[in-house]
Parts: C-alpha cells; structure tokens; sequence
C-alpha cells in the first residue's frame, strides 16, 4: 500500500481497488500529557484508543447505513485497528461542520450577549470552520464558500441537510443510552460531485452530558461500546 498522508490520529493509505484505508492510532491530541480532543497537537499516547476511536466510528456508521444514509465507510478490520473507505475530495483546504443542539463553548463566547449556555437550538444549528490552526479555525458562511468556489450552493445544502439528519440519529441513539448530545463535530467530502460523510464519527468530536455533568470522551467510548 502507499501510504497518501500521516495525519495526527491516523495514518491513510491507497489500496489498489480505488479506495482508502485508514490505520487509526493511539496517538491522541493533547497537551503537556493531558488527553484534550480540541487541542490542535499530539500530547499523548493512549493504549488501544485508536481502535476505540474506530469501533465508536463503526457503530454509527452502521446506523446511518440501516437508515439509508451513504458515508464513506466501506468495512472495518478492527483486529487491525483499520477503515477501509471510498475515495474524497475534502473541501478546500480542509472544513468542519459542527451542529449545536445546545448552546455551549465557542458559540456563548461569540454570543452571550444573547444567549445564556445551555440554551437549546430548536431544531439545531449548523456552522462551518476551515481547518486552519494559524488562524484559529475561523467561522466561514455559505456565501463565502461558494464565493470562494470551496463549493457550490448545492453542496452547502446537502451538507446542512446531511448535518441535521446525521445530528437527529447520533442524539437518538445517544438518549437511548441516558445521554444528552449538545453539539457534534462532523466533516464532509465528496466523491464523484456527490457530497458524502467522512473521517470518522468518534467520542472526541461530540459534547455529550449525563444530566448536569459532561462525559470524558473517553468513559463516553465506554458507555456507546458498552466496556
């Protein structure tokens, strides 16, 4: 296999039928040894949760499947720690889309003027980032996305459409378990013009809360995996 890129949490490969496979590793984002997954840097070292990390992203990619929803995901080899995947084209430079059910975090720092944390967002509420840590991952709207031809004004659509489709399913299954989903941290590509799900859908990229106190995404892998 030939290896396409060494990112901070997994290793990408080509296969020779077309597709991608991604090795997740234990390397985990952090600082000064402390498991944090918003840092931008690897901190750490944790045993097996690169294969945590890819039986969470199994467990909802297969129910997104069961409901009709294509991603990226082809098969798992989880013995091996490995995501075989279709082929995509990232958005720009690469772009997050991050939907809040709750208003938390960055969005009360942006807004507290009119809105108090823990507020809910009926219905949920969708923005976009560039992945850029120069820049700090600044916030960009449909318009400038497709005024920077990053995508068209379809795309962006089908993203959001996507993006509160995949939201409502991941908090369903979510409640099923006694917990509360406030915002999740998606990201999108698209193969053949058709915008797909991508990357991985783990514990790390979600707020979740078991009543009033917020789960450590690592006892959350628990809880979904049931360990």
């Amino acid at each position: 296999m030939k290896k396409l890129y060494e990112g901070k949490t997994k290793n990408v490969f080509q296969l020779e039928n077309g597709n991608v496979l991604l090795e997740f590793k234990d390397d985990c984002t952090g600082k000064d040894g402390v498991f944090d997954p918003g840092e931008n840097q690897v901190g750490l070292k944790i045993a097996g949760i690169g294969r945590s990390n890819l039986e969470t992203s199994i467990h909802f990619f297969e129910i997104l499947k069961k409901a009709g929803i294509k991603t990226h995901y082809v098969s798992a080899n989880v013995e091996n720690a490995t995501m075989e995947v279709l082929p995509a084209k990232v958005f720009g430079h690469g772009l997050e889309v991050v939907c809040r059910l709750v208003a938390t975090g960055s969005f009360v720092r942006r807004y507290g003027e009119y809105i108090k944390n823990g507020t809910p967002l009926e219905g949920g509420y969708v923005e976009c980032t560039f992945k850029n840590d120069a820049l700090g991952d600044p916030l960009v709207t449909k318009d400038a996305l497709v005024a920077l031809n990053v995508m068209t004004a379809e795309m962006y659509d089908s993203i959001k459409e996507q993006t509160l489709k995949i939201t409502k399913i991941v908090a369903d299954d979510l409640k099923t378990m006694g917990l509360d989903l406030w915002d999740i941290k998606f990201e999108f590509g698209y193969n053949n013009n058709e915008v797909i799900l991508i990357d991985e859908i783990a514990s790390g990229n979600m707020r979740v809360y078991k009543g009033d106190k917020i789960m450590d995404p690592i006892e959350l892998t628990k809880v979904i995996l049931k360990k």
